[in-house]
Parts: C-alpha cells; structure tokens; sequence
C-alpha cells in the first residue's frame, strides 16, 4: 500500500484477490485487444491485474474476474468491471473502475465476444 508517514493514500481499501479473468480493452482509433490474466488486489475503484502485455493507457476496458464463492444454487459467479487503464507495462495493469456488477456466468458472454 501507499503509506507516507503512515498513512493510507488510497480512498478505497483494497483486498488482495487472486482471481483468474478476462479483459477485453478498446483503444481510440485502433482494434480492440483481448487476453487473460489475474487480478492482484480489488478495491471499489479498482483493479490490479498480471498481464502478458502493456496495454494502451487511457483506453477503456472490460474486465471479468471468475469470482470465488458461489450461491446456493451452485451456479459460478463473475465480477464485471468497466473503466479505464491508469498505468500499464508487460507485466502489470493498473484500471480505473467506473462501474462494476456481480453477475452468473458473464464470464463466458466476453470469451464469445473476444473470440468473433
């Protein structure tokens, strides 16, 4: 975390969540981007995720994370994150989150959409 003099920066607290995900990002004026990863922390304005490539800064992107708990019907969940990309290099990936929604199975909705 950021800490100057011992304390928290950060308006938003963050958890550390490993969890597998997707992203799809959309450049202005270029193709879109799509590729997996895992998240490194959450908060409720963001995400920091492992990727294999830099991505665009500024860009918008769509995130889905496979989220781990499951309810009583046994139906998997997904944590769906739009925003923006803060800061990227090979490796890693800082976003923005603007908006975010727990959902079943969305994460299957980006894959067939990255894949056409």
């Amino acid at each position: 975390m950021d800490d100057i003099g011992g304390e928290e920066r950060r308006e938003h607290r963050r958890y550390a969540l490993t969890l597998p995900m997707r992203y799809r990002v959309t450049p202005r004026h270029a193709a879109a981007v799509t590729g997996t990863g895992t998240t490194c922390d959450i908060s409720q304005a963001g995400v920091g995720f492992l990727c294999r490539e830099a991505l665009p800064e500024g860009s918008h992107i769509e995130v889905v994370a496979e989220w781990p708990a499951r309810p009583a019907g046994g139906r998997s969940m997904d944590l769906r994150m739009t925003g923006f990309v803060l800061r990227s290099n090979r490796g890693l990936a800082a976003v923005l989150v603007t908006s975010h929604k727990l959902r079943a199975g969305e994460t299957r909705a980006l894959e067939m959409r990255a894949g056409a």
